[in-house]
């Protein structure tokens, strides 16, 4: 292990194999609500942070914008282990900060406080953090950092930017919204709207109707996501994933449910907006996150409340 690596293993959890499990990595300014703290932080430095820390450590941070996701994670885990003790295909959280161990107990308190199926807790004194994801196996990396979010990426690991909101914790099961182009799907037909207008990108879907999408940074994890999800007959399934995209089903829709035919990756619901607006649909399916790559789109389902994740195409 790195020297600037330290690694803390909560043995009151199930251990998890990370080259079986779908190991995701949550910053604690994502899962926790740590905005006062993440200021002080900014203003006084990392001793004054961590000196706050450790004076406050057995008082519990409220939840933040991943909180809800990861509690329903825990859901699947705990279905998938009823259908079968023995299966190791299981969701394995771990907890990353860029702050030294010290101030870390009040984090672990936390996790231990709300009851998280939470095992590992990395405390990295480094800037970047992210170079340790791929040795641990991580499958989708949530960082309230776009920095920490874009060098994910460009190590090729699935990453999303989560921006900090009061959100309520909706019910199980597990509700999964992902947006189209640039998340589940490449950015090659956003390209060709951006060189060619709205008109060009029509012609070059129904020249491309037969050829399936390449790969977005997201399709890794949803892939993972889909193998868990056929555990399960759809009705009693712990997981739903949804598809809620700006393309038009008429003109657009035909090459996206072909590409995911051919990936083999089965969406509980799609909608195709054809451009409007995403946050009604989003209110609706109450998913414990969304991931897309507009901005706009990421600001409406706030607006509604409704945890969310950007993914950055311009890192």
């Amino acid at each position: 292990m790195a020297e600037s690596e330290s690694t803390v293993i909560n043995t009151d959890v199930k251990q998890k194999d990370p080259s079986e499990a779908l190991v995701i990595a949550v910053t604690t300014r994502a899962i926790f609500n740590l905005e006062e703290e993440h200021k002080l932080y900014l203003e006084k430095g990392k001793e004054e942070y961590t000196r706050h820390q450790q004076a406050n450590q057995n008082k519990p941070l409220s939840p933040g914008t991943a909180f809800a996701f990861i509690q329903a994670v825990q859901y699947v885990n705990e279905k998938i282990l009823e259908s079968n003790p023995e299966e190791k295909d299981l969701f394995d959280i771990l907890v990353l900060s860029n702050n030294s161990p010290e101030g870390g107990v009040r984090i672990i308190n936390s996790v231990k406080h709300y009851g998280l199926e939470i095992s590992k807790f990395c405390f990295v004194s480094d800037e970047d953090s992210t170079k340790y994801l791929k040795s641990h196996g991580v499958k989708l990396f949530l960082s309230a950092d776009r920095t920490d979010v874009c060098n994910a990426l460009r190590r090729g690991v699935s990453a999303a930017l989560v921006f900090h909101q009061e959100v309520q914790a909706p019910s199980t099961p597990l509700r999964v919204v992902f947006d189209g182009d640039a998340v589940l799907f490449s950015d090659e037909t956003d390209q060709v709207f951006q060189e060619q207008g709205l008109e060009g990108a029509l012609r070059y879907e129904r020249a491309m109707e037969a050829v399936p999408m390449g790969e977005g940074p997201l399709k890794a994890f949803a892939m993972h996501l889909g193998k868990m999800r056929k555990k399960f007959s759809q009705e009693k399934s712990p997981i739903r994933t949804y598809l809620v995209t700006a393309r038009s089903g008429r003109d657009m829709g035909i090459r996206a449910i072909k590409t995911l035919r051919e990936w083999g990756l089965a969406i509980d619901e799609a909608f195709f907006m054809d451009g409007a607006p995403k946050g009604p649909i989003l209110a609706q399916i109450q998913p414990h996150i969304f991931f897309d790559d507009g901005l706009h789109n990421i600001q409406g389902a706030q607006n509604v409340g409704v945890p969310s994740a950007w993914v950055p195409s311009c890192c």
